[in-house]
C-alpha cells in the first residue's frame, strides 16, 4: 500500500507542475485538477488506514506495552 501511496504522491506532484504551466489549455487543466482531487481523496483514505494500523510501543515496568496510536495519544494528553 505504501508504494501505491508514493506513486499517487508522485503523480500529484506531476499534476501540480503541469497545472503551474502558463501554456496549459483550460480543458486539460480541469481534467488534471479533477484527477488531482481524486488522488488526494485516495491518499487521505490510505493515510487514515495506515494510521489505524500504527502501534506504539511504550516502556513499562514489565517491559513494553503495545498500544494503538490513538490510545497512546490519549494517555499522553493526561
Amino acid at each position: 500500500m505504501a508504494l501505491r501511496l508514493e506513486e499517487h504522491l508522485r503523480r500529484l506532484e506531476e499534476i501540480v507542475r503541469r497545472l503551474e504551466s502558463p501554456d496549459l489549455p483550460l480543458e486539460e487543466a480541469l481534467e488534471l485538477y479533477e484527477e488531482g482531487v481524486r488522488l488526494i481523496r485516495i491518499c487521505e483514505k490510505s493515510l487514515r488506514e495506515m494510521r489505524a494500523r500504527v502501534e506504539v510501543l511504550l516502556r513499562t515496568e514489565e517491559g513494553f506495552e503495545s498500544l494503538s496510536l490513538e490510545e497512546a495519544l490519549r494517555r499522553n494528553q493526561t
